[in-house]
């Protein structure tokens, strides 16, 4: 991804779960606390850019700053519809670059299953949008040429 690709900035900023694992001074504003230390296990919202980097942080070599949590927009709730149907899910409801926003979590989990339903999702979402793809050109290929037989009329 480009540094200037706007996908990528949306995806960056797209907000996921985060726990703290450790007291900090100070950054109780995050859980609407100011002036006051944020508790260790407070789960707050995070943009995936700056979960990203404080996840991978380490303090010690067995303690980072924030344990990351799987989006809400990759629960199991929403893998079960998929897979159930992944025409019926209103993926730009769950998250506005659903496919951009699961690739960059998928590199930091290790989630096999998810990972197995989202390509067999956008396999069958990609496939439906060509039928739609294809119709509307040859309606619009169709309409073009009574159009031209018409013109050929006057």
């Amino acid at each position: 991804m480009s540094y200037y690709d706007i996908d990528a900035i949306l995806t960056d900023n797209q907000k996921v779960p985060c726990t703290f694992n450790l007291t900090l001074p100070h950054l109780g504003y995050l859980d609407s606390a100011p002036g006051r230390p944020l508790p260790s296990g407070t789960k707050v919202d995070l943009p995936l850019w700056l979960a990203e980097r404080l996840a991978v942080s380490q303090l010690t070599p067995q303690t980072s700053l924030i344990t990351l949590d799987l989006p809400p927009s990759l629960s199991p709730r929403v893998m079960n519809a998929l897979k159930a149907d992944p025409k019926s899910v209103d993926l730009r409801s769950l998250a506005a670059n659903f496919y951009g926003l699961a690739e960059r979590i998928l590199e930091l989990f290790e989630e096999e299953e998810v990972c197995d339903v989202l390509l067999e999702s956008w396999r069958v979402r990609a496939s439906e949008e060509e039928r739609v793809l294809f119709r509307s050109a040859h309606d619009s290929s169709k309409a073009m040429r009574v159009w031209m037989g018409e013109m050929k009329k006057r």
